[in-house]
């Protein structure tokens, strides 16, 4: 039996705390990285295999602090060759949240460790 696939969602705190955006609006940048990161690697079999059990998918949504750590964390996942979008909101140009592809926890987990869940 595989391993159970994990999403792993990256949302800057920041945008809530320092920036003060609405709470919808922060949402909506969580489902806009979800959404393009599972269109662009829709073809990927662990991306398959995620969607064919809709009512299954595991996904966990950390904090960055803000832009700076989440484009790291990016930088970092570029780095390794795990397949991810950092989701840029326009028209402000800026990083506002990174969603991966499915993975197998124990293949990207240890990437997320400096991460709190997002609260």
């Amino acid at each position: 039996m595989a391993a159970p696939l994990v999403q792993y969602v990256v949302v800057r705190a920041d945008l809530l705390r320092a920036l003060k955006w609405p709470t919808g609006a922060v949402m909506a940048q969580a489902c806009h990285a979800c959404t393009a990161v599972l269109h662009v690697y829709r073809d990927d079999n662990n991306t398959r295999e995620y969607l064919s059990d809709l009512d299954r998918m595991h996904k966990v949504v950390l904090e960055a602090k803000d832009e700076e750590s989440l484009c790291m964390l990016a930088e970092q996942l570029q780095q390794n060759s795990v397949d991810h979008k950092l989701w840029i909101e326009q028209p402000e140009n800026t990083a506002t949240c990174l969603a991966v592809k499915p993975y197998p926890k124990s293949e990207v987990q240890k990437h997320f460790k400096n991460f709190k869940l997002f609260k």
